[in-house]
């Protein structure tokens, strides 16, 4: 929200320079974000007023002007603007003066004594862009007739004025406008406020125009006034336009100008319809499915129950507190108008814009809450200044409540706002801040241990409900800064460490060692990502999402990960390694409410990562080569260190049939690893296949204790063997059998099996091979802690092993 700083102090004008009332207020929760001046500083640019216009004598596009600008001489000005003519007043750089540089950063504009075309030119007439006011080039920025001839064009348009924009939180609705900021200010420095006059404008009509308010939950109360013979092409007053423009409005005409100069000033949205376009009384109602309406901004939305409107005997008028109907919408020929304000109860408000992907200042005070007992007093506010601008006759107003809220009183106890603030603040300091809030209030139990103050919360302040809210107005009111910053007084002890259980830090700085780059995105994801990544047809959806892309609650980091990979790619990163660990989302209905869970809803917390590109880094020492499976497969198998998993081939909707495989850890599957589904690489349009592996969390957080084991001083033994086996006939289950075998007694010498070499046979080498058969190398590491081992006992402890696959996989030696 922005507004100029002439216009808070018109309420409002402590005796505070610019920048110390903007520290107040942010100090205070009202948040400036940026002052800015209206126009960069300028010298020597005064008023002129030409007297005279004639063509150039040697150029056909410039005039030789003569110009008043309050020297005592006439000047002579060069000018070609396409508006110049004689009698008009415009803004007028004499030689001397400096303009702003055309670029930031650069040296001002100096205006000197020249010759255009052979004709001496003592100054400079100028455009609003050239005093930085605007963008508008297309001629001279025109004065008032009554400006004074001379005056510095710095005090004429008030170009010392400050543009204060201001970043609120979602409950100061109150501060919607200039009024309620000013009302801060003055509760904030203790500066008088100056409340505006809401007298009633002479009713000169008896006409009404009928309304029903069929929908009490979405229309509390409902304020109209019959305006008739208005002259809708008046001009709006350049106070009010200046205003309007520094305000971040562009001024349209005068009867929209002075709905916005009230919602902008008072925070109360209306709006004006044309009379003679509404067919009978109105309705205000819930929609119904099947309607539709044509809206001021162009749009054709579809309605239906959720959504409110304003309708006649024949249509829908306008979308009740966002924006109002073309249909009714006033022109420079409407003549009779009808002007409402309302209050929309905030629930039936909230959301509703954001439904049609567009917002209204309107609709964002209205889903906040705007003050339900002053429509009758804006309405009159309103109509002085359309009949002051405009002139017409104005009937009575016509004032339905049928339904506006009950304020509730709550209680604040002294001894608990000094507990959650950490100091004392007492009783007569909080009853003087609440006076200065203009919070009506009873005072119990003064001067004990159980004083309380009970206020009733007034009628434009939405977000006082509980105990906290009051204490929250204390401490703003105090100032944040009078709070001292004290030392912790609660007794600190020292929380175990769990031995047997890694910290989630540790997780994360085991992959950070590894080259990858930590990622944190939203839980909500686009519901694409689910049924491509997860092939879940029926994800968590979110009832009220930020945007439509983040509309459901993702069961996996796949779509996460390579929608990051997407966009560094698109940054031209040739190489990307990155991780996330976060919560996914599952529907499971044995989930109970608690304090970290929500009943009906699973959130476990899964590790997920990606590799893209080089393995490394280009260099000299490396031959080059695309990151694979088993890299990642090893960056894994470290994180999981010292657990050993396994992995066993399947299948996942998001990963390469063939390049893919399920994670189990002691039995139980955590998580898969894989390249990405071909099919995902050319509907993500990725120039190569990514890595990944996404696992529970809690599993490998777990890990045991070490157990201490005797170090041999013998020297181990090993032997190398290799066996045939079909194709068929997975390693990993290979590598199981042999870790059962080292419980018979044979082989209780066993330390360590590896596998270490495939060969499979082809067409120009079979190696003694039947074309579905493989060989697989393994190497077996045996020692004993007692003495060196003798042969027979190391050939009888090979000689098991093999056995045991021969038994239980048909496997032999190979030769």
């Amino acid at each position: 929200m922005q507004f100029p700083e002439s216009w808070l102090r018109s309420f409002v004008s402590p005796t505070l320079t610019t920048d110390e009332l903007a520290h107040a207020m942010t100090m205070s929760g009202l948040e400036v974000e940026d002052l800015r001046p209206i126009a960069p500083p300028t010298k020597k640019i005064v008023v002129g007023h030409v007297l005279a216009v004639e063509k150039h004598p040697n150029a056909d596009k410039l005039n030789v002007c003569q110009v008043d600008a309050g020297t005592g001489e006439t000047l002579q000005i060069v000018c070609g603007a396409p508006n110049v003519a004689p009698g008009i007043k415009v803004p007028c750089a004499l030689v001397g003066a400096e303009l702003a540089p055309a670029e930031a950063g650069g040296a001002p504009f100096a205006i000197k004594l020249s010759k255009l075309r052979g004709v001496e030119s003592q100054g400079m007439l100028c455009s609003a862009r050239e005093l930085k006011l605007s963008e508008d080039h297309s001629g001279l920025m025109i004065l008032p007739a009554d400006t004074p001839i001379g005056e510095d064009i710095r005090s004429v348009l008030n170009l010392d004025d400050t543009i204060f924009e201001i970043k609120l939180t979602p409950n100061k609705a109150d501060c919607l406008s200039v009024y309620g900021v000013a009302r801060e200010v003055s509760a904030i420095t203790g500066a008088p406020l100056a409340k505006p006059a809401f007298t009633p404008v002479a009713v000169g009509l008896a006409d009404t125009l009928g309304v029903k308010i069929s929908a009490p939950d979405l229309c509390g109360r409902f304020s109209g006034r019959v305006i008739r013979g208005v002259n809708a092409r008046a001009a709006t007053p350049a106070w009010m336009v200046e205003r309007l423009e520094r305000s971040g409005q562009r001024s349209i005409s005068a009867l929209v100008d002075i709905s916005n100069y009230v919602m902008l000033e008072l925070g109360r949205p209306s709006h004006v319809f044309d009379l003679d376009k509404i067919h009978g009384a109105l309705d205000v109602r819930w929609g119904r499915s099947g309607e539709s309406l044509k809206l001021l901004n162009g749009n054709t939305v579809e309605l239906d129950d959720q959504v409110g409107v304003i309708a006649d005997e024949r249509i829908v008028e306008s979308l009740a507190g966002i924006m109002g109907g073309d249909s009714t919408a006033v022109s420079l020929d409407t003549q009779h108008i009808y002007l409402e304000a309302a209050f929309w109860w905030p629930d039936a408000i909230r959301g509703r814009s954001r439904r049609y992907n567009f917002t209204t200042d309107a609709g964002h005070r209205f889903e906040r809450g705007v003050d339900y007992a002053t429509t009758v007093e804006h309405i009159e506010y309103l109509s002085k200044l359309i009949l002051d601008i405009c002139g017409g006759t104005a009937g009575p107003v016509d004032d339905q409540q049928v339904n506006v809220p009950v304020r509730k009183p709550v209680a604040m106890r002294v001894a608990r706002a000094a507990r959650v603030i950490g100091i004392e603040i007492g009783g007569d300091a909080i009853a003087s801040i609440f006076t200065r809030l203009g919070l009506s209030f009873e005072r119990r139990d003064a001067g004990t241990a159980a004083e309380q103050f009970v206020v009733t919360p007034p009628s434009y302040r939405f977000d006082i409900e509980i105990e906290e809210d009051l204490i929250e107005e204390v401490a703003r009111i105090h100032g944040f800064e009078s709070i001292p910053a004290l030392p912790p007084v609660a007794p600190s002890a020292m929380r175990p460490t769990s031995e047997t259980r890694r910290s989630i830090h540790a997780l994360r700085h085991t992959l950070a060692a590894r080259d990858y780059s930590e990622t944190v995105n939203f839980g909500f994801v686009d519901a694409q990502w689910e049924q491509d990544f997860a092939a879940n047809a029926n994800p968590i959806r979110v009832l009220n999402p930020i945007a439509s892309q983040y509309s459901v609650m993702r069961s996996s980091l796949f779509g996460s990960l390579i929608e990051v990979l997407r966009s560094n790619l698109n940054r031209k990163a040739d190489r990307v390694r990155l991780f996330e660990l976060g919560r996914v989302f599952h529907a499971n209905a044995s989930v109970a409410a608690g304090e970290l869970q929500v009943a009906g809803f699973e959130q476990p917390k899964r590790i997920g990562a990606l590799a893209y590109g080089p393995v490394v880094e280009e260099q000299w020492a490396t031959k080059t080569r695309a990151v694979d499976y088993f890299d990642v497969k090893g960056d894994l198998e470290a994180l999981l260190a010292p657990a050993t998993p396994r992995f066993v081939k399947a299948e996942h909707p998001a990963l390469h049939p063939g390049r893919s495989a399920r994670v189990e850890l002691d039995g139980r599957a955590i998580g898969w690893i894989g390249e990405l589904h071909p099919r995902w690489l050319q509907k993500y349009d990725l120039p190569h296949a990514p890595v990944l592996f996404e696992v529970d969390v809690d599993p490998i957080q777990i890990r045991p204790l070490p157990a201490l084991v005797e170090v041999s001083k013998f020297q181990p033994v090993t032997r190398d063997i290799a066996v045939v086996v079909e194709q068929g006939v997975q390693a990993q289950s290979l590598l199981d059998e042999l870790e059962a075998a080292r419980t018979e007694p044979a082989c209780k010498y066993v330390q360590n099996v590896v596998l270490f070499d495939e060969f499979r046979p082809t067409a120009a080498v079979s190696g003694g091979l039947e074309a579905d058969q493989k060989s697989l190398a393994f190497r077996f590491t045996l020692q004993d802690t007692g003495g060196t081992l003798q042969d027979e006992t190391v050939e009888l402890a090979i000689k098991t092993l093999v056995d045991r696959l021969a038994r239980v996989y048909g496997a032999r030696l190979r030769g």
